[in-house]
Order: structure tokens, then C-alpha cells, then sequence
């Protein structure tokens, strides 16, 4: 994979710079094939990938907003309501908290691909509403998942892109991809680390 520019993204109207992380997959365990309607419907579903608390708590020491964009297309699909999915956020967040990190903003659509809407990643609604709601610039930050989806959305959004392998995607699919990954990492762990690795 092409390698990018490695020097740090430049601060946004926050003084803080960000990162941009997808949630099922590489915050947690991806839920499909193994859960009820291949989603996390509940908290007991919610298994935290080992390193992912860590990797938050080492982004927000070195300065970084982290926030959460997550496609949840269960809730429309009526496998599990908005009311629980903010009790799963909420119960990850104050996970994340115990540990020592912190995820500056969680952003969910909730809708399917038939409801058209601007916010379900490949779109990059979420991105866009992120940066109004909290002054930042997503151009030039990382946008780090387990999709083509994340992929292409962080493209668009004109961020670096981060695969990691903790999820929905196996280094074979890339073959099949128009639109490639900057970088590809086994975890969001080592991810963090190559971010945070002192430029050469």
C-alpha cells in the first residue's frame, strides 16, 4: 500500500487534532455470523477487540479528539431501537472512560441503503456534522475501519485511510476494490502505534 504523509494532521478550530474510527470491527468484535440478526442488539454483544480501550487512551494522550462514525442499520431494520443503542454507546463510552481514554462524539445512521439518506457511510454526512458540531477538520486526519464503506467515505471526506483486519475484511477482498486503503493494519492497536510512531 502507498504509504502517506506522515507528518501530523494539522489542529482544527478546536486546537485539537482528530481521528475518525468506525465501531463494529475495530472497537469491538464485529457482530455478523455470530449474533442475533448480525448485529450488537445488546450489551452482553459488545466484546471489546483486546487493545482497542488502550489505542483510544494513547490517541487522546497525544492530543487527539477521537470520534466514532458507525452505519446501525438493525434500527430501522427493527432487530433493536435507537434507545438501546444509545445504552450500548453509552455503556462503551463509559467503558473506554474506566480505562483512561475518551471518545469525543459517537455519530450513528441508523438507516438502510433503500432510505437514501446523506449520513450512512459511504456518504459522508456523519463526517460533515462531526465537523460542525465540534469546529474540526476532517481533511487530512485518519478515518481507521474494517470496510470498504469506511474506505470510501474517508476518501471522500478527504481523509487518510486506515483498514484494519479485525473485522469485516480479509486482505484478499482488496483485490476487488477500486478504491484502496492508504494503510493496512491487523488491529486498531497497531494502527495507533504507526500513527503516533515518531516520523521518519
Amino acid at each position: 500500500m502507498k504509504t502517506p504523509n506522515r507528518s501530523r494532521p494539522e489542529p482544527g478550530k478546536t486546537g485539537k487534532r482528530v481521528i475518525f474510527i468506525d465501531r463494529d470491527g475495530v472497537i469491538n468484535k464485529d457482530p455478523g455470523g455470530w449474533t442475533e440478526y448480525n448485529y450488537v442488539t445488546r450489551w452482553k454483544d459488545f466484546h471489546f477487540i483486546r487493545g482497542s480501550k488502550a489505542a483510544v487512551r494513547k490517541l487522546n494522550r497525544a492530543g487527539y479528539y477521537c470520534i466514532v462514525i458507525s452505519n446501525q442499520a438493525g434500527v430501522s431494520k427493527g432487530h433493536y431501537s435507537e434507545n438501546r443503542l444509545r445504552a450500548i454507546n453509552s455503556r462503551m463510552l463509559k467503558e473506554i472512560k474506566k480505562s483512561g481514554g475518551k471518545i469525543r462524539s459517537a455519530y450513528y445512521c441508523i438507516h438502510q441503503d433503500s432510505d437514501n439518506c446523506g449520513c450512512r457511510k459511504p456518504k459522508t454526512g456523519l463526517v460533515r456534522l462531526a465537523e460542525r458540531n465540534l469546529g474540526i477538520a476532517a481533511r487530512g486526519a485518519y478515518f481507521i475501519g474494517d470496510s470498504r464503506v469506511d474506505v470510501e467515505a474517508g476518501k471522500k471526506a478527504g481523509m487518510r485511510t486506515v483498514l484494519v483486519l479485525t473485522g469485516k475484511t480479509s486482505v484478499k477482498d482488496l483485490n476487488k476494490w477500486k478504491i484502496k486503503p492508504d494503510l493496512v493494519f491487523k488491529d486498531l492497536s497497531e494502527a495507533v502505534d504507526f500513527i503516533l510512531s515518531p516520523s521518519p
